[in-house]
């Protein structure tokens, strides 16, 4: 074996970047459990001591975490006062709770590895592990990595792109979220589009319950509902819009579940598909996004799909191509590329 010093350091330097990102993941976790964003944001300029008395915690530790952060780029530290802070970006990105919230994103990696042996084994023995067994915080954290997105876009161009869906909605449309989740996109169309009906589908009862209580909480729960049902079999017709966001790839069956929309649309009724960022080559993917998402459908979206026959495993990085014609498959005739984002593919289908 003949070694090559130079790839092997470059490897090296990945698998310290790769090491000390793990442990930035836990301490993004406890950071946004324990309020310490926000505390340093309260505070700032601050002392280790200053940010652990305004969160009521630990100053040893947030002196660790306050040093770990500053490493990361997470924080800012001024070694002419010792004191930390927070950029305008990293208020915006960290601890603003009506910002980018990127702390969340770390809630699904680590709600993930809570369960890596049964994960391993269901690798080994080329079996599934479901959605509804993981770690609750991975829901938490799916959501809010997901909701800026929907926030930014959903409205204010998702919809628009769509042929003549946000006349439908601003005049009252019959709507389907499937695979809702905790609600984040179904209560953002229901808030946004006062006339219209909205209904959340999601086969996970404790999201649905959720979902239910967020309604509740912003006083649409006579207009937003949701549903306990799966993608193949929930219930209605003549649907003006059905919409399924970052889900489709997680499916058993997503073919059977793309079939429905088809079948409940209403003739002129649009199929709204988000689904996360991708080329149609594997190659073209090599990059920080594809990373992200291949990592976390290896252990969650590809694990999920595994426990069902036909166990399609679409994956997170299914492409725009293959979307296409497994929607071509279902009975729609026109699909379009309607919009995108460095994160997410929006697709239109028609009957």
């Amino acid at each position: 074996m003949t070694i090559d010093e130079g790839r092997l350091h470059e490897l090296l330097g990945r698998f310290v970047t790769d090491a000390g990102g793990s442990f930035q993941a836990l301490g993004a976790v406890l950071g946004d459990r324990l309020g310490l964003y926000r505390a340093l944001q309260a505070v700032m300029p601050g002392t280790p001591a200053e940010v652990a008395a305004e969160a009521g915690v630990g100053e040893r530790y947030v002196r660790e975490w306050l040093s770990c952060q500053a490493a990361g780029g997470y924080v800012t530290y001024d070694p002419t006062t010792a004191r930390f802070s927070l950029t305008e970006e990293q208020v915006f990105a960290l601890a603003d709770p009506d910002g980018m919230q990127i702390a969340a994103a770390f809630h699904i990696p680590v709600a993930a590895g809570r369960n890596i042996e049964r994960i391993t084994e269901s690798v080994r023995t080329n079996s599934g592990f479901g959605w509804h067994e993981h770690d609750p915080a991975l829901f938490e954290g799916t959501e809010r990595f997901f909701r800026p997105g929907y926030v930014a876009d959903l409205v204010s161009s998702w919809i628009p792109a769509l042929d003549g869906v946000e006349e439908k909605l601003t005049e009252g449309a019959r709507v389907a979220d499937v695979g809702c989740g905790h609600g984040a996109s179904t209560l953002l169309i229901g808030g946004s589009y006062p006339r219209s009906r909205v209904t959340g589908f999601d086969y996970h009862r404790p999201s649905v319950e959720q979902a239910r209580k967020r309604a509740a909480d912003a006083g649409v729960a006579a207009r937003v509902t949701f549903e306990v049902a799966g993608a193949a079999d929930f219930p209605g017709t003549g649907y003006d819009l059905v919409a399924v966001f970052d889900a489709l790839h997680d499916m058993p069956d997503p073919l059977g579940a793309a079939r429905h929309v088809r079948e409940v649309l209403a003739p002129d009724g649009t199929f709204l598909l988000v689904e996360p960022y991708a080329e149609d080559r594997l190659e073209d993917n090599l990059n920080p996004v594809g990373r992200l998402y291949y990592g976390a459908s290896t252990v969650i979206c590809v694990a999920h799909s595994m426990t069902e026959e036909p166990r399609t495993a679409l994956g997170a990085q299914a492409g725009e191509a293959r979307l296409t014609d497994l929607l071509q498959e279902a009975g729609f005739t026109r699909v379009r590329r309607a919009a995108e984002t460095p994160f997410n593919l929006v697709l239109e289908a028609r009957p």
